[in-house]
């Protein structure tokens, strides 16, 4: 994805004389509105631009959207999809592995992270993004397994932060798994998401080096219809199929204590309104997928690639109706078929919120497009959610045979802070 500009170069193009440009002109009114710089107090942003060129015209709606960093759940789980996204995971130093050096840098990265949130700037900011509104901006934090045995705390550690299996097929790089702790960072502008991570990073000094960074993309605002779903590098949509809020199940199925159930023993007190993140970063054999025709696709996924419909039959948002047949007797949705294999009816009921993001970079050596999904599901416990699901995709999915899990990890994200709190404070402060 590239921004796009004008072929014009020239120094005066666009520009009446008064010197200000003619795409600044339309900022400005696009962000007052057209009535607003006709008459009345809102009149004053065209002055203000017309007599003012070197003043920043206000932020457009992009910009200026705020997700807040504080409430009872972390941010970055159920709000919509930005545009870009990094995901990151930190080790502990050997000065930082105590219990009491965590609980100050949590402290410190939810304090730069609700500032950011609400488009301040924090200490130890680079300036990359000082022109620049909060944009969405969602940081998420995750514990990994291994936390818990550095600072002593393994009496803490939920059953449900288990080691995740190894799946058939997988070729999974240690050096870009795991990790004590674990970020996402979301936002509608690349450069709001660069710099909220280099925040991190650089209050980390002393407590926690970065293991592996990641980076990823998905529909910029506006450049789709709104509400659609968003296509991943396939073509094809996906996350139709995801639960939605205001579902019945909706809170228990991402959440734990969702609905007001009690926490299970694989969930203790400290987990209250939060959830359980599996990372996987998933390279797709695109140049293998692409030859495919559109028909055979469509039968690997179960979906019509314009429409995202089913194959048997409706609207995107239809459900799938796995008993339905065709003319000749077939299933309408192959029994291999990817949303098949997937369904909660193929799995016992096992469901997942699926957040992922496109990621491409570059070529690999073989000449082929070292590019595909960084995918993220959240779930009130994986081992009734992701783990079940994937281990009946890795052996039964046509979808398999283009997809390879090249790294991975599950993390334990808390529930959010309070305005004077931090995220995992309840545990680290135990």
């Amino acid at each position: 994805m590239q921004d796009t500009a004008s072929t014009d170069q020239r120094p005066d193009a666009g520009q009446d004389p008064s010197g200000v440009s003619r795409r600044r002109l339309l900022g400005a009114a696009s962000a007052a509105g057209v009535a607003g710089l006709v008459v009345g107090a809102g009149g004053t942003a065209l002055g203000e631009a017309l007599t003012e060129p070197g003043r920043p015209t206000p932020l457009d709606s992009v910009g200026s959207t705020r997700i807040p960093f504080h409430g009872a759940r972390q941010a970055g789980i159920v709000e919509p999809q930005q545009a870009r996204m990094y995901a990151a995971a930190f080790d502990l130093t050997p000065t930082g592995a105590d219990r009491r050096a965590v609980a100050a840098l949590m402290r410190r990265w939810s304090s730069a992270a609700a500032t950011m949130a609400e488009g301040g700037t924090p200490p130890q900011d680079d300036g990359a993004a000082l022109d620049a509104g909060p944009s969405s901006l969602t940081v998420t934090f995750g514990f990994g397994r291994g936390l818990f045995d550095r600072i002593g705390l393994a009496a803490h550690r939920p059953e449900a932060l288990a080691e995740l299996p190894s799946f058939p097929g997988d070729r999974i790089d240690a050096a870009r798994s795991g990790g004590d702790l674990w970020v996402q960072v979301c936002a509608d502008d690349a450069l709001v998401a660069f710099r909220a991570l280099r925040v991190l990073q650089r209050r980390a000094a002393g407590t926690a080096t970065l293991r592996w960074q990641m980076s990823g993309f998905s529909r910029a605002p506006g450049a789709a219809p709104a509400g659609g779903t968003p296509r991943n590098l396939m073509g094809m949509k996906d996350g139709t199929g995801n639960p939605a809020p205001g579902d019945a199940s909706f809170d228990s199925t991402v959440f734990v204590g969702g609905n007001g159930a009690p926490s299970s023993p694989s969930s203790p007190p400290w987990m209250a309104n939060g959830s359980y993140a599996v990372f996987r970063r998933i390279r797709i054999l695109l140049d293998h997928w692409d030859v495919l025709p559109v028909d055979r696709q469509e039968r690997i996924i179960g979906r019509h690639k314009r429409s995202g419909a089913p194959l048997s039959g409706g609207g995107e948002f239809t459900a799938a109706d796995l008993s339905a047949t065709t003319a000749s007797g077939g299933f309408a949705i192959p029994a291999d078929a990817h949303i098949r294999v997937a369904a909660p009816a193929s799995n016992q009921g096992a469901a997942m919120l699926r957040r992922g993001f496109s990621y491409h970079d570059g070529l690999r050596p073989d000449g082929e497009p070292d590019a595909g999904l960084l995918f993220v599901c959240f779930q009130s416990d994986p081992l009734t959610g992701f783990v079940p699901v994937q281990r009946k995709l890795s052996r039964g999915d046509a979808l398999s045979q283009f997809l390879v899990h090249e790294s991975s990890g599950v993390y334990a994200v808390p529930g959010g802070a309070a305005a004077d709190g931090y995220v995992g404070q309840e545990l680290l402060e135990s």
